[in-house]
């Protein structure tokens, strides 16, 4: 009987399976572009039962990735794992057999998403600005909290250096760089684990990477950013569906550095496609 795995794990990608024997930079993250006809896996992330001691000895190790594959299953399983997408959380068996993982049974247990988009154009002022800020002050990551237009905090924007030589926005999508811990830390300072929307952005004109958690997945800031990157149903569809009025009242405004004390922001309006 194959050794299993069971706990909550967070869905972080899923991927063509890369060759790893010839992965010529050694990273043995990111699938060659012949690689399309591999099978796919899922990039997942074991979550821990409580908070990380960030000083502890194993705090690095605590979010490695595993994978899992994502073809073969069968019946309602097959449902199941077909029906999963980057950011869920999942309450998860694995079966292992020769260090490769399946999934016994899966369920959902929060439907949040992670998107990612590549040399994009038109990054928004205050994430700009920030990181100007940050590089000014010799540092190489920095994150502000932004408000809507009433003082409310909506999001929590972390930016990271995409210095020569190295390629942040691959290992935060492979998760080699782990989110988990920004989306750990918005939770805890929300005191709630509702689903978000975690946006990872590198633009083409700036040499950073942005790691956007908005804290209503389903708001207008998060459908403001999906529309402005062109990352699924955004405005457009909340206006065709009679949503907008609703959702007005969470309309997002502001980057504010009075969340994590890093740095300070300029009023931006999500309205104004950030």
């Amino acid at each position: 009987m194959d050794p299993t795995t069971s706990g909550r794990f967070r869905v972080h990608d899923r991927r063509p399976r890369p060759d790893i024997e010839d992965d010529s930079d050694g990273g043995g993250g990111d699938a060659a572009p012949d690689a399309a006809d591999a099978p796919e896996e899922f990039v997942l992330v074991e979550l821990p039962d409580g908070p990380i001691d960030p000083t502890a000895a194993d705090a690095e190790d605590r979010f490695d990735p595993l994978y899992a594959t994502a073809e073969g299953y069968e019946g309602e399983l097959a449902e199941r794992v077909a029906s999963l997408e980057p950011g869920h959380v999942v309450d998860a068996t694995l079966a292992w057999t020769d260090a490769s993982a399946r999934f016994v049974d899966v369920e959902v247990a929060r439907e949040s998403r992670f998107r990612f988009a590549d040399d994009v154009e038109g990054m928004f002022e205050a994430a700009v600005e920030t990181w100007d800020r940050i590089r000014a002050e010799g540092e190489a990551v920095g994150s502000i909290t932004t408000r809507s237009n009433d003082g409310e905090p909506n999001g929590a924007l972390y930016l990271f250096a995409d210095a020569p030589g190295g390629d942040a926005f691959a290992d935060l999508r492979a998760a080699r760089l782990p989110i988990e811990p920004l989306v750990a830390r918005v939770n805890e300072s929300r005191e709630d684990d509702g689903p978000r929307e975690v946006f990872v952005l590198r633009p083409a004109a700036h040499d950073f990477v942005a790691v956007y958690v908005v804290f209503d997945r389903d708001g207008v800031l998060a459908q403001t950013v999906r529309d402005t990157y062109d990352l699924g149903p955004g405005l457009a569809a909340g206006l065709e569906a009679g949503e907008f009025e609703a959702a007005k009242a969470d309309d997002s405004g502001t980057a504010d550095g009075d969340g994590d004390g890093e740095s300070d922001g300029d009023d931006f309006d999500a309205l104004d496609r950030l």
